[in-house]
């Protein structure tokens, strides 16, 4: 599962690959925005953690990853 997070204040978002299905990052994801000062801590699939504070998280993107094209053609 790819997870996109957009940090306010970030110019860029957080991408993280995790093993984890789309129901059990949302549940994550509205337990953290329960509260502003709780924590959402997402598991990449190699095992390391990160953790955005809720009231940083300007918003969540949960899908599968695409495939990756290499090249300027469609085949």
């Amino acid at each position: 599962m790819d997870v996109k997070v957009g940090v306010k204040g970030a110019a860029r978002e957080l991408t993280v690959d995790t093993t984890s299905t789309s129901e059990e990052v949302e549940a994550l994801v509205r337990k953290a925005l329960e509260d502003p000062t709780n924590l959402l801590i997402l598991t990449d699939d190699k095992g390391r953690q990160v953790m955005v504070p809720s009231d940083k998280i300007a918003y969540i993107e949960i899908g599968e990853p695409g495939e990756r094209r290499v090249g300027f053609g469609a085949m």
